[in-house]
C-alpha cells in the first residue's frame, strides 16, 4: 500500500480494557507513528450489547441521560442516543451486569424494569424509530419488568403485582398488556441482538446464558419453568402468538428481554451488527476506505456468530475491501478467519505473551500492534 490509502477502523470494544472509541484512538496513534500522512477514519462499532450507545454517540448521535431503576431496583443513571426521531437504546445501560455491585449476582430477582423506563424516555424525547440493543444483561425475567414499566400488569392469584425477577413469574396468574404505552403502536422498534436463541429449553435464555449471570443448575431449572409459565399465561391473554414468539429467533436474547420486545413492543428482530452498521453509516465510510481494521477483545468461535468483527468483515469483503483485525486474544484457526473474510489478525498476545499485562496495558500494547500493521500495510 502507499501513503495515499485510507484506513477505516471499525472495531468493537476490548471488554474490560478499552472502549471501541479508545481502540480506534490507539490504533490511529500506532498507524501514524510509521505512516503519519495516512488518512484514518474511525467508526467505532457495536453489536447491540454494552457499548452500543457509545458507538452511536461517536457517530454523531446526541447522548441523553435519565435516572432509571437498576437490575436490583436502586436508581442508576442510564443513557440512550438520539438523532432526529431515531433513538438507540441499550438495555445494558439500565439492566446490565455492569450495574450490579462487584461480585454480586442476582439471577432470580434482577429485573428489566429500568430498561422499560429507558424506552419510555426515548418515547418522551420524540423517537419514532427505536433501535433496541440487547445483550450483557444481569436479568432473566423475559422482559416482564420492561413491559411493566411501560404499562403492562402482571398479577398473582391475589391480584397483586408479582415481585421483580424471573423466579417470581412462576406466581403469575394473569397478564394484561392492554395498558402498554399507546405510543408504541406508532413506533418502529428494532430488536438488535447478536444471539438468536429461543426463550426456553436447552438453547433458551436460562440454560445458555443463566450460568454467566450466577445461576446454579437449580436456578436455571427454576427460571426455565417460570418463563415457560409466563408464556402460558400470556397465551390466555393474547393468544397463540405468545408461544410463537417464544420460539422465535432472538426471544432468548438478554435473559428473554427479546421475548418481551417481540410479544409486547411489536419489535422486529435483526442481527445487531447489521442494524448498527446501518445506523452508524458504515456503507459510506466503507466506500472511502481501501483497508479496513476491525476487532474485539477475543476473536473466537462466538465472533463468527453475529459479533461485530464478523459483520464488518462480511460487509467489507462484499465490497471488495481488504480486512485485517486486532484483538486481545486469538482463538480461531487461519482457515476460519479466511472464511470470515479476515486476511490477517494481530493479537496483543503476539507482542506481550502475558495475558494479565495485555489486559492491564491494552492501550499502549495496541499502539505497538498498530505500528506493526502500519509497517506491514502502509509503508
Amino acid at each position: 500500500m502507499n501513503r495515499t490509502q485510507r484506513v477505516l477502523i471499525a472495531a468493537d470494544k476490548f471488554k474490560g480494557s478499552l472502549t471501541a472509541v479508545q481502540v480506534a484512538q490507539r490504533v490511529t496513534a500506532g498507524l501514524h507513528r510509521v505512516a503519519p500522512r495516512t488518512e484514518v477514519e474511525a467508526l467505532p462499532v457495536a453489536d447491540g450489547g454494552d457499548g452500543t450507545v457509545d458507538a452511536a454517540v461517536a457517530a454523531g448521535f446526541e447522548r441523553r441521560e435519565v435516572r432509571v431503576a437498576g437490575p436490583l431496583g436502586g436508581e442508576v443513571t442510564a443513557a440512550f442516543a438520539l438523532r432526529g426521531d431515531m433513538a438507540v437504546v441499550e438495555m445494558a445501560e439500565a439492566s446490565g451486569l455492569q450495574r450490579l455491585p462487584a461480585g454480586v449476582f442476582a439471577p432470580l430477582t434482577s429485573s428489566t424494569y429500568g430498561s422499560g423506563e429507558l424506552l419510555r424516555a426515548a418515547l418522551d424525547a420524540g423517537a419514532r424509530t427505536i433501535v433496541f440493543g440487547v445483550g450483557g444483561s444481569a436479568t432473566t425475567d423475559g422482559g416482564a419488568g420492561m413491559l411493566a414499566a411501560l404499562g403492562a400488569r402482571f398479577l398473582d392469584a391475589d391480584g397483586e403485582p408479582v415481585a421483580p425477577g424471573g423466579e417470581s413469574l412462576r406466581d403469575l396468574a394473569t397478564a394484561d398488556l392492554s395498558g402498554l404505552d399507546p405510543r408504541l403502536e406508532s413506533v418502529d422498534v428494532v430488536l438488535a441482538s447478536d444471539v438468536d436463541n429461543p426463550l426456553t429449553g436447552p438453547k433458551g435464555a436460562p440454560a445458555v446464558y443463566g450460568p454467566q449471570k450466577g445461576a446454579s443448575p437449580d436456578d436455571v431449572a427454576v427460571l426455565d419453568a417460570a418463563l415457560a409459565h409466563f408464556v402460558t399465561v400470556l397465551e390466555k391473554s393474547i393468544g397463540a402468538k405468545a408461544a410463537e414468539y417464544a420460539a422465535a429467533p432472538g426471544a432468548g436474547a438478554a435473559g428473554g428481554i427479546g421475548y418481551g420486545a417481540l410479544v409486547g413492543l411489536g419489535a422486529s428482530f435483526r442481527p445487531g451488527i447489521e442494524v448498527m452498521l446501518d445506523v452508524l453509516g458504515f456503507a459510506s465510510a466503507l466506500e472511502r476506505a481501501t483497508l479496513v481494521i476491525t476487532g474485539e477483545g477475543s476473536l473466537d468461535e462466538q465472533t463468527l456468530h453475529g459479533k461485530a468483527p464478523a459483520g464488518v468483515a462480511a460487509a467489507a469483503r462484499a465490497a471488495g475491501k481488504e480486512v485485517i483485525a486486532v484483538c486481545g486474544r486469538l482463538a480461531l484457526p487461519p482457515e476460519a478467519l479466511g472464511r470470515a473474510g479476515i486476511r490477517r489478525v494481530y493479537p496483543l498476545t503476539g507482542v506481550e505473551p502475558d495475558v494479565a499485562r495485555c489486559i492491564a496495558e491494552a492501550g499502549p500494547i495496541l499502539e505497538d500492534v498498530a505500528e506493526r500493521i502500519g509497517r506491514d500495510f502502509l509503508t
